[in-house]
């Protein structure tokens, strides 16, 4: 365990690991992945303090996406039984964040489906942000690739975060969507912090990814300077070309866990999708492999967990939400 408590204060002090520490990260066997515990709390705690930052979003417009992203169950390309709908009436998500916020989220975020949005549609979720950053909530948005003039009013109407997915790593991503490149999705995030809004940027694991892929997607998000880190683990959805992946077991989620808060030391990481399906009875584990955050409540097409569960959690594990 020395050793890698030694990389984590190495990687504290701004130092980035060498190319044989990596390789020491990376082939660390699953069973082996508690070795890995102690380096990445002190890394939590030395930036994250003792704080759980909790978020939560709501799915503002669902299914019909133009893009064929193989885990999706949102994509036109599929045919899965979720239902689809256009964007919500601005009263309604204002009344969700409102919801949420009571409950002690910190951030709520506006997801929806699609490439883009109307110019129509962006000036109703500019409403929406207006209504909420003036009750003192912390609003973000999912709305896929936008200009900089669009990222610019969100910003302007008091969204202080933008979200955007990488999926899986440059290496990787030719397997999973080929309705876009990769250029596209790293474009829109450096737009976003061209605006200067706080930037979300994380992957879906599971896929089929190697740890090497890991750990590549890891310095891509280095190299953006992204603020944030979502971890989604894959729940195969039936009618998706992924439908009967099933690759992942709790060790290997900890070990990525523990892999990004290697390489990403001041980064927030936050544990999304997935978490209970494929940690299991490890699940409450996930502070100790270097997550700061979680997403509480439920997700795009999926039920989650309730608030007062997860707030639960933190408390027992002798944390504090943010």
């Amino acid at each position: 365990m020395q050793y890698f408590l030694d990389l984590a204060l190495k990687t504290a002090q701004g130092n980035m690991l060498a190319d044989s520490e990596q390789k020491t990260l990376l082939e660390l066997p699953y069973v082996e992945t508690y070795r890995l515990f102690p380096g990445a709390e002190l890394l939590r705690r030395n930036f994250c303090a003792n704080k759980i930052r909790v978020c939560a979003i709501t799915n503002a417009k669902s299914g019909k996406c133009s893009e064929d992203c193989a885990f999706c169950a949102q994509s036109a390309h599929h045919t899965t039984s979720i239902n689809s709908y256009p964007l919500k009436n601005p009263g309604q998500m204002s009344l969700e964040g409102r919801n949420m916020s009571a409950q002690g989220v910190n951030r709520f975020s506006l997801v929806t489906s699609g490439k883009g949005l109307e110019a129509e549609e962006v000036q109703q979720v500019c409403r929406v942000t207006r209504e909420l950053a003036s009750q003192g909530i912390s609003p973000c948005a999912s709305l896929g690739v936008l200009k900089q003039q669009e990222l610019q009013e969100l910003k302007d109407a008091g969204l202080t975060r933008y979200h955007h997915n990488l999926e899986t790593a440059p290496g990787f991503f030719p397997s999973i969507c080929t309705t876009h490149d990769y250029s596209q999705r790293t474009e829109t995030v450096r737009l976003a912090r061209q605006t200067g809004l706080s930037v979300c940027s994380g992957a879906v694991f599971g896929l089929g990814e190697s740890d090497a892929h890991v750990l590549e997607l890891a310095l891509t998000l280095r190299e953006l300077d992204v603020d944030a880190v979502p971890v989604n683990f894959l729940v195969p959805i039936p009618g998706t070309p992924l439908e009967n992946n099933d690759q992942l077991t709790p060790l290997r989620c900890l070990k990525i866990i523990c892999m990004l808060r290697y390489m990403l030391p001041r980064h927030e990481i936050i544990v999304c999708g997935g978490r209970l399906e494929n940690l299991g009875e490890l699940h409450p584990l996930i502070f100790m492999a270097g997550a700061s955050g979680l997403m509480t409540g439920n997700y795009l097409t999926r039920q989650g967990r309730g608030v007062a569960e997860d707030m639960q959690m933190i408390t027992d594990m002798g944390l504090e939400p943010a």
